[in-house]
């Protein structure tokens, strides 16, 4: 679950979890393409919180340039923590994955 800075402010930090990766191709929810291959270069992200989440279905594919770490465990608050599984959604999978 990576950590990123947000395409929209630069300034600010955002933590989604990654759905596809280059050159996969996802159904977006809510996006202007119902379809989109993800471009060289970019990840979709998506937040846990479907149509409350300001994620690449409101702003597209992210340049991998925007990653700025790894997000693990929750911290706070501590009736939260945890560690972060790596789980993609079975919903959320790729409809297609181009193979390297």
């Amino acid at each position: 679950i990576p950590s990123l800075r947000s395409p929209r402010n630069p300034e600010q930090k955002i933590i989604k979890r990654v759905i596809a990766l280059e050159g996969d191709i996802i159904k977006t929810i809510g996006y202007k393409k119902k379809y989109v291959k993800v471009p060289h270069g970019h990840i979709w992200v998506e937040g846990d919180h479907h149509g409350h989440s300001f994620d690449s279905n409101a702003f597209g594919p992210v340049s991998l340039g925007l990653l700025h770490a790894r997000a693990t465990h929750i911290l706070w608050p501590p009736q939260r923590w945890q560690k972060l599984q790596p789980v993609l959604p079975p919903e959320r999978k790729p409809l297609h994955r181009e193979q390297e």
